[in-house]
């Protein structure tokens, strides 16, 4: 990507697209595109369409989404799946109208069946029944992998999408209600450690395990695949296995319980760990298989350890503008 193309970075605010747009900045990318959803709502199909007439992009992060957690999905799947489908409807449709040169859209590791092969490699896509309590956004996410597919078959155009594992860091969302495992972990030993409580609540058994990926690695990834040379860009636009899809991780996994305890000393909460087991586990196990994107010359240089640190420090330099009721 030339340092003056015209780079639209989808969802600027939200925990990925702030870490895209700190990356393009460190990186010396000076003409990024950016609006609010106050400013644009990339639901409304007119307002999209202007905005792409008006601006025409070179290059696009795809990383506005509504996402959650368990509770959220669970609760809210309608909107889920009409918001995230009216989104990339929208986005994608316009990114080929108007000529975007390289679209990368962000998905989640959800799009997998819950009990593929572990480690998750990319061609278990639609391959089994989904996790139910996110499987509205799953489909939404796997729709936007085939419109991906489909407008490159169909027009040439050359969108890739990227699936990254549970991400965390600056700009996460705190809110107990929307937020996934780890912020909601950090907020709840913070609380418990400033009431003195003698114990804290963990939902599920504490055996699934999960990756967990520091979203500053994953803007690093995203750089790094949409600066790809053409040759190699193109063969993972035409792999016979999987074409268009890549994931992004660490390789690594821990279970809830190690998690919650790797959290418990960040934090210096010195109260038992009460696992609840009648609250829903989730997937057991969402590893990525990452090999297809370690082939290519990248992996993740932010360890668990260090990340955690870094994401406790930030909530409580944040906690004062809205950090402790989520930002997202």
């Amino acid at each position: 990507m030339d340092k003056k193309a015209g780079i639209y970075v989808a969802g600027h605010r939200g925990l990925v697209g702030s870490a895209i747009v700190r990356k393009l900045r460190a990186e010396g990318y000076s003409n990024l595109l950016l609006r609010t959803s106050r400013e644009l709502d990339l639901r409304n199909q007119t307002a999209v369409a202007e905005f792409f007439r008006d601006e025409k992009p070179d290059y696009l992060f795809l990383a506005a989404a509504k996402v959650g957690g368990i509770v959220a999905n669970s609760s809210y799947p309608a909107d889920f799946i009409y918001d995230n489908l009216m989104i990339q409807n929208n986005v994608i449709h316009n990114a080929y109208l108007t000529g975007v040169r390289r679209l990368l859209f962000l998905g989640s590791s959800c799009i997998y069946p819950k009990l593929a092969p572990q480690p998750l490699k990319e061609e278990s896509l639609l391959t089994g029944p989904l996790e139910p309590s996110n499987d509205a956004y799953a489909i939404a996410k796997i729709a936007g992998i085939s419109l991906c597919r489909s407008y490159n078959r169909q027009y040439g155009t050359r969108f890739l999408a990227a699936m990254p594992t549970n991400l965390y860091g600056p700009n996460d969302n705190f809110d107990l209600e929307k937020s996934h495992v780890l912020p909601a972990l950090i907020r709840k030993c913070h609380e418990a450690k400033s009431a003195g409580a003698e114990s804290l609540p963990v939902w599920g058994s504490g055996t699934p395990y999960r990756e967990f990926l520091h979203v500053d690695d994953l803007a690093d990834a995203c750089l790094f695949l949409m600066n790809l040379s053409e040759e190699i860009f193109s063969s993972l636009l035409t792999l016979t296995t999987s074409p268009a899809l890549i994931n992004i991780g660490t390789g690594e996994e821990v279970t809830i319980r190690e998690l919650a305890l790797l959290v418990k000393k960040e934090v210096g909460f010195s109260g038992e760990l009460a696992f609840d087991t009648s609250k829903p586990d989730g997937t057991p196990r969402k590893l990525c298989d990452v090999s297809r994107l370690h082939s290519l010359g990248w992996s993740h240089k932010i360890g668990l350890q260090e990340g955690l640190r870094g994401v406790y420090k930030w909530f409580l330099d944040n906690m004062d503008t809205g950090a402790d009721k989520g930002i997202s």
